[in-house]
């Protein structure tokens, strides 16, 4: 492993911690079937960090038999490949890897737990675990079997999709460790474009358990995302798969490498927003900038849901931009919806008074006072407000123009008893007064120009 640890990045490299089991959430071409191949080699090899002695059982477990000999053998960044020294040699008949030391790795299928049963290992790599078919009772009889040497440990390699082992795993692990798309929120963005991204959505344990400690079955999380690969892939291929998925469900997911866990009991569908989303809006008849103030303005205080939508000549709503921002004081809120009404051109700012009464207009009267501003106030609950708004989404005449990673996490984590979290859905608010003013009895046309 020295040579591979000049060259690796560091959510390639194994971490530190008696841990168990170790995960790599990645996105497609992140480097996730490199960094299992090399760890593999470093355990069999005996060489320090990643083994303190040589691991001479190991198991390989993909979705089926050709994968795990076409990717994580035979693949380009598979166990053949890479090699200075002699290459280990693969026994088809037998389905196992001989490597020069005599180490074996055998080859499985989730295809077949019960394949796994009778072999015992000291070391274990599954690949593309979201994808397997029989995942629980493959996993379970691989755990069965990870009983030789003092520390056996196995490595999982996977692009993330919400099934219920991974998010298993996640709760045990309590999240995400890593870079992520949270360093992405903090640098303004990735190459996934737009504004930035909320962040991977943690998956908490369930209520009762904790997760375990390091060392008696623990798990432990890295992330990768394409994009950091960049210099291994093709020219070309991270700005034209930016183009084509940036900001999408898809994107997110295969890309980002984000687990996007979405509740049942949500009132937004997110796969029929992915559905329905536009690159850019048409000719609009009209637009409005919604705002939804805080209470205070601390760090802490609840974010000001800033969101602009407009009106096309056919009726269909297109949500244009999602700007709100968390800190802000009145000033600097009132500011930025300004800000978007100037940029948009918009026809009217709507804004909800409950939280500031007069308070919330004046302010915005003293950034712009000819601005119109039409106050609103919620004499209902959240979920009754925003399930005609919901409605509109599914007859398919509310379609976003462009992402909103945040907002639409919101949305599809918007349930009867509001967001998981408990927190205050301010984005979501944000939207529906934006949705109601256009789609209400009250619209107002308005000639932009000959």
């Amino acid at each position: 492993m020295p040579g591979w640890a000049l060259v690796a990045r560091p959510s390639q490299l194994p971490p530190p911690g008696d841990w168990r089991q170790w995960l790599i959430l990645g996105g497609r071409g992140s480097g996730k079937t490199r960094a299992g191949a090399e760890w593999v080699r470093a355990m069999v090899e005996g060489v320090f960090p990643a083994a303190t002695r040589v691991h001479g059982r190991i198991a390989l477990v993909a979705e089926t038999l050709a994968d795990a000999r076409e990717v994580m053998v035979e693949g380009e960044s598979g166990l053949r490949a890479n090699v200075a020294g002699p290459r280990p040699v693969y026994e088809a008949t037998r389905r196992r890897l001989v490597f020069g030391n005599g180490a074996v790795a055998q080859i499985f299928s989730s295809e077949d737990p019960e394949s796994l049963r009778g072999y015992q290992f000291d070391a274990a790599w599954g690949d593309e675990l979201a994808k397997w078919k029989h995942a629980d009772a493959c996993f379970d009889n691989l755990q069965l079997g990870l009983r030789l040497g003092e520390r056996p440990r196995a490595l999982f390699t996977t692009t993330p999709r919400p099934v219920p082992l991974l998010q298993r795993m996640l709760a045990e692990a309590g999240g995400i460790a890593g870079a992520g798309a949270a360093a992405a929120e903090a640098s303004g963005g990735g190459f996934l474009g737009g504004e930035p991204l909320s962040g991977l959505p943690a998956i908490s344990p369930p209520r009762g358990e904790k997760g375990l400690p390091s060392g008696s079955g623990g798990t432990v999380v890295t992330h990768m995302r394409t994009d950091e690969n960049a210099d291994n892939l093709g020219a070309g291929f991270v700005e034209a798969m930016a183009a084509r998925y940036g900001g999408s469900r898809l994107g997110r997911q295969e890309l980002f490498g984000e687990m996007i866990a979405d509740r049942e009991d949500a009132l937004f569908d997110r796969a029929g927003i992915d559905r329905m989303r536009v690159r850019a809006a048409p000719a609009l008849r009209r637009i409005v900038v919604a705002v939804d103030p805080p209470a205070t303005a601390t760090k802490r205080s609840d974010a000001c849901g800033i969101v602009a939508a407009g009106i096309s000549a056919d009726g269909t709503i297109y949500v244009l931009a999602d700007h709100s921002r968390q800190g802000l004081k009145p000033h600097e809120w009132a500011r930025a919806a300004v800000g978007l009404y100037t940029l948009l051109e918009a026809d009217r700012i709507v804004a909800e008074v409950n939280q500031g009464g007069d308070m919330v207009e004046a302010v915005i009267r003293t950034v712009a006072p000819s601005a119109p501003v039409r106050a609103v106030r919620a004499s209902r609950g959240k979920w009754v407000r925003a399930e005609p708004v919901a409605a509109l989404y599914e007859q398919g005449r509310v379609r976003h123009a462009g992402s909103f990673p945040a907002l639409e996490d919101e949305m599809a984590d918007f349930g009867p008893d509001g967001l998981s979290s408990g927190r205050s859905p301010d984005r979501l608010d944000a939207l529906v007064w934006a949705v109601t003013a256009l789609a209400g009895p009250s619209a107002e046309p308005r000639v932009r120009g000959l």
